[in-house]
């Protein structure tokens, strides 16, 4: 087995690996060569956990995906026609996306990117910065075999952010937003001849050329990250935030209420779920000190849609009707509690744990994440094995009710030990003469 295959699966949860057979497999059958790259790679190599799969087809991308899809094993989100790619999302809410091994062209500087079908080794080279451009084939005849032609690898070695090409920032303007956040991610140096090519992009003003869903695209990345606030403050701090948003790059920006939930999505689970919930949160702590007007101008220099307006615009209202659930009397018991967080939505539950003002409210929340849950992942599989055995078709109630019985038991408190009796010394018996 290669190393990098070994440390591949060392960082992959459960999940990830299925994920990972099936589009070998898809691949294998549609006799395609398929690799792992981009943040995969990265956040392997770097030593974070893998958040994301990032696969590279030499070939006919979308027939592999829709192979995984028509599967039945994941659900296609989105599919790009132009650059042949495709995102999946796994029942278990893994997220995959698999594209065409491409180079991208654009016809001017911040213009629509012309696409070209490319090797593997062509598409790296293409890539923004080389800790991005490093693959890991998936082959049977070359499995674990690292592709590095940008040399990425030492880079990272000298924890440093190199560009791949001197024109990658006017290439793709967009590349200085990224930069920030990776920097501020992966806690690197940024090379001194990428800082060069910063300061000449700048000056020639490229980033008046960053399109405005670039922007929202990064915005959203960053709500998914887990320190937002010191991203946007990078943001701020290179003037990049302004051009888009004068009002969230002055006193309004909300860089208090960023910190703030950041400490609060580190109660929550790291899954998958509650990733993805990240966004509407984060949007509607961006926004929230901003007026009425401001969000509709910020909304049109953004170029949002109206889902993605609503992810934080309608927060509020829907966690509201979650809030009124936990405030009441009636909840006496915690497995009560519990199951009206368990079918709860995780982005009104991180609101809450936001904006909610009720003590009970915050308690109750609390008691989930620190109490309840670490409580239940104390059974071992044999104990849900033996629930489901016994339950047959009540498999579902049966696993409810044996939750509610291991919340809702008293531990006993043990009882308490007696003193000892005092230990009394033999009193001195003095002679008199």
């Amino acid at each position: 087995m290669s190393d990098y295959i070994f440390m591949l699966e060392s960082h992959l949860s459960t999940e990830q690996s299925a994920a990972v057979e099936q589009v070998q497999r898809a691949a294998g059958e549609a006799n395609l060569n398929v690799f792992l790259t981009g943040g995969a790679m990265r956040d392997m190599l770097a030593g974070f956990r893998i958040r994301d799969l990032d696969f590279v087809v030499e070939g006919n991308a979308l027939k592999v995906a829709k192979t995984v899809a028509e599967s039945g094993s994941a659900r296609m989100v989105a599919s790009d026609e132009n650059r042949k790619s495709a995102e999946l999302v796994f029942p278990s809410g893994v997220t995959i996306s698999i594209a065409m091994s491409r180079q991208e062209k654009p016809a001017r500087p911040g213009g629509k990117l012309q696409i070209f079908p490319a090797t593997i080794q062509e598409d790296l080279r293409g890539r923004d910065f080389t800790c991005n451009a490093i693959a890991l084939s998936l082959n049977k005849a070359s499995r674990g075999l690292l592709l590095d032609p940008m040399n990425g690898l030492a880079d990272m070695e000298r924890r440093e952010l190199r560009l791949t090409s001197p024109y990658g920032f006017y290439d793709d303007p967009s590349r200085l937003l990224r930069l920030e956040r990776f920097r501020v991610r992966l806690g690197f140096a940024v090379e001194e001849r990428t800082q060069m090519q910063v300061a000449n992009a700048r000056e020639a003003e490229v980033q008046k050329l960053i399109p405005p869903r670039a922007f929202l695209e990064e915005l959203k990345q960053i709500g998914l990250e887990d320190n937002p606030a010191e991203m946007i403050r990078a943001l701020e701090q290179t003037g990049l935030m302004a051009q888009f948003s004068p009002a969230l790059a002055g006193p309004k920006s909300n860089l208090a209420g960023l910190a703030k939930l950041e400490k609060l999505v580190r109660l929550v689970p790291d899954e998958a779920r509650f990733r993805a919930a990240r966004l509407g949160p984060f949007l509607y702590v961006l926004l929230e000190r901003l007026s009425p007007k401001e969000k509709q101008a910020f909304a049109k220099a953004t170029e949002m849609r109206k889902p993605e307006l609503e992810l934080s615009q309608k927060l509020e209202a829907r966690a509201k009707k979650l809030e009124s659930a936990l405030r009441s009397a009636r909840l006496r018991k915690a497995s009560q509690v519990y199951f009206v967080l368990a079918k709860a939505e995780p982005d009104e539950i991180l609101f809450l744990l936001y904006r909610s003002a009720l003590k009970p409210v915050q308690e109750r929340l609390r008691n989930y994440f620190q109490k309840y849950l670490p409580t239940l992942q104390e059974v071992t599989p044999e104990e849900w094995a033996a629930v489901d055995s016994k339950a047959g078709p009540r498999r579902a109630k049966a696993r409810d009710e044996f939750i509610a019985n291991r919340l809702d038991r008293r531990v006993r408190k043990p009882a308490p030990v007696p003193a000892p009796p005092p230990i009394v010394e033999p009193a001195v018996i003095r002679r008199t003469r």
